[in-house]
């Protein structure tokens, strides 16, 4: 696939067909082992992916992606930090990534944890709790609303680091105004393998 002839939309259609296949139990992925060669010198990954650090959630997997693809960012939670800034950042300046995908998923853990500390005012150890208060944002917004809070605080999540990813960099901004980037949210199901596109 060559990056530099792909447009935004074509990127997202790229992610949905190889979703689909995941989800339909038929992936067609190309061994790994000469893909790993052809990468020795380079990459062109044509879209980032900023997912949660959930073992429930193998990005390259869920996508039916081979190495070299995408460009994932983890983080529990899938927020947006400033190593996680930087890294996008480097992925649409120097890679040239057609597409930014900021992946939820449902049951989420560290969501879990945002809404005890928002609810409850219950901390965590260490450095966990500065992941809490990163989703934390999320939390507070949904309090209240019609439907499940849990739920709704995840959707939330996704949409806030979808508005936050040109907001706060010039970098991903400048991409997407030239019509050469395009941020999307989607929220991955851990029942079905789903990824439903927002």
């Amino acid at each position: 696939m060559r990056v530099a002839e792909l447009q935004p939309a074509d990127a997202i259609e790229a992610l949905k067909a190889g979703n689909a296949r995941f989800v339909a139990g038929s992936p067609r992925s190309e061994p790994f082992a000469p893909r790993i060669a052809q990468l020795a010198n380079g990459q062109s990954p044509f879209a980032i992916v900023l997912g949660c650090s959930d073992s429930r959630v193998p990005i390259e997997i869920v996508f039916d992606q081979v190495p070299g693809n995408l460009f994932v960012v983890r983080v529990a939670g899938n927020f947006l930090n400033a190593e996680g800034f930087g890294s996008i950042e480097f992925a649409v300046y120097a890679l040239k990534s057609k597409l930014i995908v900021v992946l939820g998923h449902e049951n989420c853990g560290a969501v879990s944890a945002a809404l005890d500390y928002v609810r409850d005012g219950k901390g965590q150890p260490g450095h966990i709790q500065e992941l809490v208060e990163g989703i934390a944002p999320a939390v507070r917004a949904t309090r209240g609303s019609p439907g499940n809070w849990h739920e709704n605080a995840i959707v939330q999540n996704v949409a806030l680091n979808v508005k936050a990813m040109t907001a706060g960099s010039s970098i991903i901004a400048e991409a997407v105004d030239r019509g050469e980037v395009q941020v999307i949210g989607g929220i991955y199901s851990v029942r079905t393998g789903h990824v439903s596109f927002t």
